[in-house]
């Protein structure tokens, strides 16, 4: 068999360095993150106790220790040990647990058809498209069937003639309201691998997913709700 040196190292760090603690630091805050939010988000889901739930890109562990306070069993997974310390920090503030795993999109270890749910918020944006169509197949494996991917991430609605406007909007949205500089801003856009929606949609469908809903919120954020079918070709 062939040494397997072809396959993409989803540790290395593309954009802003998240193992970095000045970074980790103020994430939270940058991203203008909150426990409510996620609370709200798990509950739109119908995330019930008992779930086992996957959370990859997990960050600082904020919608994990919130699913872990909801009774379920949450697996904790990030490629940074900073963000990892933190978010076992989290749950040790909460009096909840995490099973925690360092790993990304193509590396983690799943038990086929194991989760209720797995959810991913501005992560999958730092793999190239064909590498997002391997993470996304390696998602739907690791769903039981009947189970949902919730993704949040940063996501280009407009045409691809119309970038410019777009992207310029978005900087001096997050220039106004997340506290990122016009380095950082320009960074993510030139060397991160954000992609257009209908991208993302394709991905989703090609990688055997039924989308049940899309939503684009202005200027360049989406989020997708899909479902692995159930072994009789339903949803849950």
């Amino acid at each position: 068999m062939l040494a397997r040196d072809w396959y993409y190292n989803d540790r290395r760090h593309v954009g802003l360095d998240f193992s970095a603690e000045a970074q980790v630091a103020t994430y939270d805050r940058r991203q203008g993150d909150h426990p409510d939010r996620a609370q709200k988000t798990l509950k739109s889901l119908g995330a019930k106790p008992g779930w086992t739930v996957a959370d990859i890109g997990c960050g600082t562990g904020l919608m994990a220790c919130e699913a872990a306070a909801m009774d379920m069993s949450v697996h904790a997974i990030d490629i940074s040990p900073a963000m990892l310390s933190m978010a076992e920090q989290r749950a040790r503030d909460l009096g909840v647990s995490l099973i925690t795993q360092s790993a990304g999109f193509l590396s983690f270890t799943f038990e086929p058809n194991s989760f209720d749910l797995v959810i991913s918020e501005y992560a999958l944006h730092h793999l190239p498209d064909f590498w997002k169509a391997v993470a996304l197949a390696r998602v739907f494996n690791a769903l039981k069937p009947g189970g949902m991917l919730f993704l949040r991430d940063v996501v280009f609605a407009c045409k691809p003639d119309g970038i410019e406007r777009t992207v310029e909007q978005w900087s001096d949205f997050l220039l106004k309201n997340h506290g990122y500089s016009r380095d950082e801003f320009a960074m993510h856009v030139r060397d991160e691998h954000s992609t257009f929606g209908w991208v993302i949609e394709g991905l989703l469908k090609e990688g055997g997913f039924v989308v049940e809903a899309a939503d684009y919120t202005a200027p360049v954020y989406g989020a997708y709700r899909a479902r692995k079918p159930a072994s009789n070709g339903e949803g849950k």
